[in-house]
């Protein structure tokens, strides 16, 4: 669209309004679902390795169909695209509610995550289609906020929906909201170009998908299986390497390739992934590690975890709405320093806490890193698709989702797994301290093994908040290490 034609756009407001509501109700879904897993586990007669078959399908599929995103805007139009996938991702969730048995809910969860996987970049090209080059940031903003607002919201709307009601309401939550989203789609949103007939590049969409949901596959069970000591990870792993190498191959051969390669002339937007994928990884895995945190070690129900996280999404919106105006004045580089440099400042009290941390450090933290990582979306969205041609950025916002996403995927496995051989390590040399030169051997020798048994869960909770103060250190270190490829970014026009 040119100029002209954005300020032709009517009902623009409800358009954003529409946008959102989709955009939320998605954002929403890939963390609602976590506390109500024990819930569905004893309903449905679940071991625990099949109950997160509810999570891991949904990330699989949608991760594999984000990239088709494109393609298929290019063949039936945004509007109709967009249309379609918020009618099917609230039936998908219907179902999910009245599924009966673990098949049903794991096949439901894949198609809500196949549905649902072109709403966040068709939201974005939307909102940057209707709003003139001078407004792309307070879109970027507003829209912004319903990504990184709804996975945070997610478990306490989550626990709250399951504990007074039922498991089941945290997808019946959706189809209100798609319904009116649906109804909002097709009377205000028209698409503004014509549909082009692109022919679909099917060996790169399977060598990509295959890819892609091999290494999600691998990042999501590694831990459960011991990583590389597991026949399935090594399997995984080697289907992954295979595919990509392969799909990049086709790519750089074939005339007319899945991914439309002229995105990737543009230094921003290679750039910009690296960054999305280090922002990413701070607000998806840090929101992963602090519930076990919280509920493991210093034993808070997970309603008070939910409400002690919510903040960090109030600290997030206040940046993101002063953000726009900011980058009309700095240079965007300028910004984003500034957001990482208030992320990484957020971690270091985490780094100095202990078992007795108070609620009121983890719950400043999260303000704090909430707020850094306002100051980083949204420059770093405008920066991104300041010189990328608008046929190009339901393309563009797709991948900059799916990049979004694997490197939450990364920074959680990498997380998780650290945490986890940290704490082995950590309480191997903790134990060598038991022994009969230790002046408190005779005193718990006579307390018998009651005394042993408290000393085996003291010891491991301190081996546990060790790992965990390394897991901080690492994300600190890299949002630090991140911060100068900002100098590598080209400067755009300030609006």
């Amino acid at each position: 669209m040119t100029a002209e034609e954005h300020r032709e756009v009517r009902h623009r407001g409800w358009i954003t309004a529409v946008v959102m509501a989709a955009t939320v109700m998605h954002a929403l879904d890939a963390t609602i679902a976590n506390v109500a897993l024990p819930h569905m586990q004893g309903q449905l007669s679940a071991t625990q390795d099949q109950i997160s078959w509810v999570l891991t399908s949904y990330i699989v599929v949608s991760a594999i169909m984000t990239p088709l995103t494109g393609f298929l805007a290019s063949r039936v139009g945004r509007r109709r695209l967009f249309f379609w996938a918020v009618t099917l991702f609230t039936i998908a969730s219907m179902l999910c509610g009245v599924s009966q048995s673990l098949e049903q809910i794991v096949l439901f969860r894949a198609l809500q995550g196949a549905f649902g996987a072109a709403l966040i970049p068709l939201s974005q090209a939307l909102l940057l289609d209707i709003y003139p080059p001078s407004r792309h940031s307070w879109a970027m903003a507003i829209w912004g906020v319903g990504v990184m607002v709804g996975p945070i919201m997610g478990p306490t709307l989550g626990g709250w929906l399951t504990d007074d009601f039922s498991w089941r309401w945290v997808f019946y939550i959706n189809v209100p909201v798609g319904i009116l989203a649906g109804i909002g789609i097709l009377v205000l949103v028209r698409d503004g170009a014509a549909v082009a007939r692109r022919p679909f590049d099917l060996m790169g969409f399977a060598l990509l998908g295959i890819g892609i949901g091999a290494v999600q596959m691998m990042l999501d069970r590694g831990e459960l299986l011991d990583w590389f000591d597991s026949t399935e990870i090594v399997i995984e792993a080697a289907i992954a390497a295979l595919a990509l190498a392969m799909c990049l191959i086709h790519l750089f051969t074939t005339r007319t390739p899945f991914v439309d390669l002229r995105l990737f002339e543009d230094r921003n937007f290679n750039i910009g992934l690296l960054l999305t994928a280090t922002a990413g990884m701070i607000m998806i895995a840090s929101a992963a590690i602090m519930p076990p945190f919280l509920q493991g070690l210093r034993g808070y129900p997970a309603i008070d975890v939910g409400l002690i996280m919510a903040p960090r999404g109030i600290g997030m919106m206040v940046s993101m709405l002063m953000v726009a105006r900011l980058i009309a004045v700095f240079d965007q580089r300028l910004v984003m320093g500034v957001g990482f440099t208030i992320g990484a400042a957020s971690i270091w009290p985490l780094t100095q806490s202990n078992l007795d941390i108070a609620m009121s450090t983890v719950l400043w933290s999260g303000v704090v890193q909430g707020f850094g990582l306002g100051f980083v979306f949204v420059p770093l969205s405008t920066v991104m698709f300041a010189t990328t041609p608008p046929a190009l950025r339901t393309d563009a916002a797709a991948m900059n989702a799916l990049v979004r996403n694997l490197g939450g995927s990364i920074g959680i496995a990498v997380m998780v797994a650290t945490l986890t051989s940290r704490t082995q390590l950590v309480r191997a040399e903790l134990t060598e301290n038991v022994n009969v030169f230790n002046p408190a051997w005779n005193a718990a020798a006579v307390g018998g093994e009651r005394v042993w048994a408290m000393w085996d869960v003291e010891i491991t909770r301190q081996a546990a908040m060790i790992a965990y103060l390394v897991d901080f250190k690492l994300m600190m270190y890299y949002v630090v290490a991140t911060i100068p490829l900002l100098f590598l970014l080209k400067r755009t026009q300030r609006r």
